[in-house]
């Protein structure tokens, strides 16, 4: 579980004071700072971040800083903010130039995995000649969108039709294939489990393979 942190600024456009139900931050010690006084360092917690795990060895800490501070608007943050995150990065190497691989059994151990029954989870490819998608797990779709990509940026590692490779490189078509397809894929989880249509089915796009590339998986929720 990682930690999240609160911004707690003693001041109004504090976002934790925007809240109506919390109380707004007393203004004693902003006044004392406008008059250009010092105050003590364990009297300010201007722009501190405080770590929301409500577990024991957490409790301890925000009690300290508001007793400092007295910006009760962190605490009630903490108690209400059951939000955790999880992230993992999926390695991928794929033979081919080009070719469509599912990623979704992956993707729904590592919800599983992190523990959330509630949120979203942001699959992403990390690279810019490769996409994430969600579609019919069909192999006569799949051979469609291979047919349908090559029409509209052909592969041609010259210089002559694409700018891209007048630099040096090959994969001009790749870029502008990825740009079609999408970089990511954000999805709702429902009681633990990904949140789909009956024929929604998670994949990776690699479009200039042949070596190793990554896909972040960012799962957030309660």
């Amino acid at each position: 579980m990682h930690h999240m942190t609160i911004p707690c600024r003693i001041e109004d456009r504090c976002p934790l004071a925007s809240v109506r139900a919390w109380p707004r931050p007393a203004r004693s010690i902003l006044d004392k700072r406008s008059n250009n006084s010092k105050v003590p360092q364990d009297q300010v917690m201007h722009r501190m971040s405080i770590p929301c795990r409500i577990e024991a060895r957490c409790r301890t800490a925000i009690r300290q800083c508001l007793a400092n501070a007295g910006c009760a608007a962190v605490c009630r943050a903490c108690r209400l903010s059951g939000m955790n995150t999880f992230t993992k990065e999926l390695w991928m190497e794929v033979p081919q130039r080009r070719a469509i691989v599912s990623i979704h059994d992956e993707v729904e151990r590592l919800v599983a995995e992190s523990g959330i029954q509630e949120g979203l989870v942001l699959v992403c490819a990390m690279h810019i000649t490769a996409s994430v998608f969600v579609n019919d797990n069909e192999s006569g779709l799949h051979h469609d969108y291979d047919l349908w990509l090559e029409q509209l940026a052909p592969f041609d590692a010259s210089p002559q039709r694409y700018h891209h490779n007048r630099t040096g490189e090959d994969n001009a078509d790749a870029h502008l294939k990825r740009q079609v397809m999408g970089r990511e894929v954000t999805l709702a989880i429902t009681d633990g489990r990904l949140h789909l249509g009956p024929w929604e089915h998670i994949f990776y796009y690699e479009f200039d393979g042949r070596r190793r590339k990554r896909i972040l998986v960012k799962i957030i929720g309660e």
